[in-house]
């Protein structure tokens, strides 16, 4: 029987683990960005075929997306610490390999690698946060920062992969990284103490891990094909069903085995629940608007790498305001689904703007006010997300919820690019179709392509707001815990008294 534990004064070291945690964190999530706007440079330098040159992205997605829970249970098992850091060195030497590669296979092979070791990083940070700060007020701030990074990471790779492809060279995007991962390795192994007790050392579920792995990886690469290859195609089609099957036989191996890679109690808790349904659906909605955004200003404004990066700022600006001074300064006053809601409202509002899009449409009279909405609304709901991620978990659990979280994340960014994309493309085919006969002159054919193209980002957005209704809907449906109070010792249910105190919220 477990007796309660005396208060353990927080970790003196908390805040500045923040920072090495926040650097590694901000490394992944450039990293799914950072090279899109150094891939057409790296394609022609290594002679990559349009066909394969999608796998640049898709490798890594794939290996991040479809590792994440097993990453998330090895950071329990092994410790979080120990995961973290090794999950950086994992990522320094692949990101190395990536940059130094001189054909196509190295390329991919580095990128793969990336995932792999992402896949063990991510988890282990958001745990490590999770059951490091134990105080409500301080766990708002921690988890503000790290909402901001969550949220603003991705545009602030766009801004950085244009520099160093524009005045560096496309290798940078991967060298980059190196610095980030071995500073944050080092500071981490001589800053972070992980609370004791609070490990998982049951034996390791390889059916689940066999399962959950194929299933998210033929779930997400078939949203990859359904892009380039269209929704009706029977290997796309093979793909959902597989993936189908596999998650199914996941769930009902969850079910029933002793020591289970995702305990089945970490997703039905309603609150937990809510939070990964609503994240994910809110992530599709923004991956279709940076890759939206990304080609308008370049191919339609005629934006340079480096200038199309600055163009996101006001979306970090908002981000970074909406997570640390109104998310996390509200998350002790009120419910967390009254911030989680109406963020995604509010994102809602600044994507309902771009639904006006047009050739001529004013940065500062359109884009800007959109980007700023979607900014707030985001890093408002996402702060009590993150925090929520972990709610009333136990802390054997800590790293297989934090990969749940994470999960959402990937496989809602990978659905996102997929599917708004799909969307789009149809549109703009429709509406070329459509007005083709009145289009004479090269001139004019080439107003034609632009104006369809810009129509059907317009109609894919169209979408993106419904979407975000739709994680407001959830978030006001599923969230219904009040705002963080007390703390409560958790039992690691292993026999030993545990000394991580995580807070739980008054219903």
């Amino acid at each position: 029987m477990s007796k309660t534990a005396e208060t353990r004064l927080p970790d003196p070291s908390r805040w500045k683990a923040l920072v090495f945690i926040a650097l590694a964190q901000l490394m992944v999530v450039l990293d799914a960005t950072i090279v899109n706007i150094a891939l057409p440079s790296a394609q022609q330098d290594l002679g990559i075929s349009d066909g394969n040159r999608q796998w640049v992205i898709t490798a890594y997605a794939l290996a991040f997306g479809g590792l994440l829970l097993f990453g998330g249970r090895i950071a329990d098992l092994w410790g979080r610490k120990r995961t973290f850091v090794v999950g950086l060195l994992g990522f320094a030497a692949a990101s190395a390999l990536g940059g130094a590669a001189s054909g196509e296979a190295m390329l991919l092979g580095s990128r793969a690698l990336q995932g792999a070791f992402g896949a063990l990083l991510a988890p282990a940070a958001l745990s490590l946060l999770a059951v490091m700060f134990t105080d409500a007020k301080e766990r708002a701030k921690a988890f503000g920062i790290y909402g901001a990074i969550a949220g603003g990471g991705g545009a602030v790779g766009l801004i950085l992969g244009g520099f160093l492809t524009e005045y560096l060279d496309w290798r940078w995007t991967f060298f980059v990284n190196i610095p980030f991962a071995v500073a944050a390795a080092a500071g981490a192994y001589f800053v972070i103490r992980e609370p004791a007790g609070g490990r998982n050392r049951s034996p390791l579920d390889i059916p689940g891990v066999i399962l959950s792995t194929l299933g998210l990886v033929a779930l997400v690469y078939g949203f990859t094909r359904a892009e380039s290859d269209g929704w009706s195609d029977s290997t796309t089609i093979g793909l959902f069903v597989a993936s189908a099957v596999l998650l199914a036989a996941f769930v009902l191996t969850e079910s029933k085995v002793r020591s289970p890679l995702l305990p089945l109690r970490v997703l039905t808790d309603r609150n937990r629940g809510g939070v990964y349904l609503s994240l994910g659906l809110a992530i599709i909605a923004m991956f279709g608007l940076f890759l939206f955004l990304t080609y308008y200003l370049q191919v339609v404004k005629g934006y340079s790498p480096v200038k199309t990066g600055f163009a996101f700022l006001p979306m970090i600006a908002g981000m970074i305001t909406g997570s640390t001074q109104i998310g996390a300064r509200l998350m002790t006053r009120v419910p967390p689904r009254l911030l989680m809601g109406p963020g995604f409202l509010v994102a809602g509002t600044g994507m309902l703007l771009l639904t006006q899009l047009e050739i001529g449409s004013s940065y500062t009279g359109l884009i800007l006010p959109a980007q700023l909405l979607l900014g707030l609304g985001m890093g408002t709901a996402f702060m009590p997300a993150m925090s929520l991620s972990t709610h009333g978990v136990e802390a054997r659990d800590a790293g297989v919820a934090s990969a749940m979280v994470n999960t959402s994340q990937q496989v809602g960014g990978a659905i996102g690019t997929a599917l708004l994309n799909t969307i789009a493309a149809s549109a703009t085919t429709t509406y070329i179709t459509a007005h083709a006969a009145g289009a004479t002159g090269p001139k004019a054919q080439q107003l034609l392509q632009l104006q369809g193209m810009v129509h059907g980002y317009a109609s894919a957005i169209w979408w993106a707001v419904g979407i975000l209704a739709a994680s407001a809907a959830i978030a006001f449906a599923f969230i219904n815990t009040g705002r963080p109070g007390a703390t409560a010792v958790v039992s690691s249910g292993d026999g030993v008294d545990d000394e991580v105190k995580i807070p739980v919220v008054a219903h």
